[in-house]
């Protein structure tokens, strides 16, 4: 019974190729230092800072992670790539020609017999009405449409990581803190989703901070991110352990959270 692995919020291509070229080496050393016991593999979301898949073109780079997930479905791990709100633009290349399973909206499963919920995690939770309604149009088929047909690949590309970076404000790296259980839109989303259904897990991405609580009876985890955590998550069935940080001399995450 083989392990599963949980990570999220990679932003590979942020701030520019150059700089996320490093994280993009560690990420794949990790990847491919799990698939030595890996039966799964979740993405939650937001693995690439921009994505936008043209009818022709994708975007340029992610050569190393993209061989190396192929690699890994090829060797028989089931690998799941959520669309986060910098990624959600998935039109069937990652599917068809990584193969990878894609995920638009929240799964629900059962991993070793413990029920799981995992979504990337944006726009959940009460009010956010205008970021609700940017996600509407990001997911409206007339606007993907005009996007692909209107801005050229270079320029589609070039808008998309503007977009990114200056929707970050001025928080740059650093998320908000925990707000609280009665203020964070995760757990209010949990805890409204656990009044009708049971979940043993919940996990999320999305807020780049790493949180374990327990919520109404499950085990409700925010994954972190790869570019101040540098962590994820391993279930084998029995114990669920997330880790942080890594080792600088050979990229291995090493500290247990």
């Amino acid at each position: 019974m083989g392990k599963i692995y949980f990570a999220s919020d990679m932003h590979l291509g942020y701030p520019n190729p150059e700089e996320s070229k490093w994280r993009e080496q560690l990420f794949v050393k990790w990847l491919d230092r799990i698939s030595a016991d890996a039966d799964e593999l979740y993405l939650v979301g937001d693995v690439f800072d921009f994505w936008f898949e043209y009818h022709q073109v994708v975007p340029k780079g992610f050569v190393r992670t993209l061989g190396k997930l192929a690699q890994m479905v090829e060797s028989g791990i089931k690998v799941h790539f959520f669309a986060g709100n910098h990624d959600t633009w998935t039109f069937g290349y990652l599917r068809d020609e990584i193969g990878m399973v894609v995920h638009d909206d929240a799964f629900e499963t059962e991993i070793h017999g413990r029920s799981f919920y995992i979504s990337h995690g944006d726009g959940v939770g009460p009010g956010d009405y205008t970021y609700k309604f940017i996600k509407w149009m990001f997911h409206n088929c007339v606007v993907r449409f005009l996007f692909s047909r209107i801005l050229p690949p270079d320029w589609g590309v070039w808008f998309g990581h503007k977009w990114s970076n200056s929707s970050r404000g001025k928080k740059g790296l650093a998320p908000l803190g925990y707000l609280g259980d009665d203020r964070e839109k995760i757990v209010l989303h949990s805890k409204e989703l656990l009044k009708t259904k049971k979940f043993d897990y919940l996990i999320y991405g999305h807020r780049h901070l790493v949180v374990d609580k327990q919520i109404d009876g499950a085990r409700m985890i925010i994954l972190g991110d790869w570019l101040t955590n540098f962590s994820y998550a391993v279930f084998d069935g029995v114990d669920f352990e997330i880790i942080t940080g890594y080792d600088k001399n050979d990229g291995a995450p090493i500290a247990k959270k």
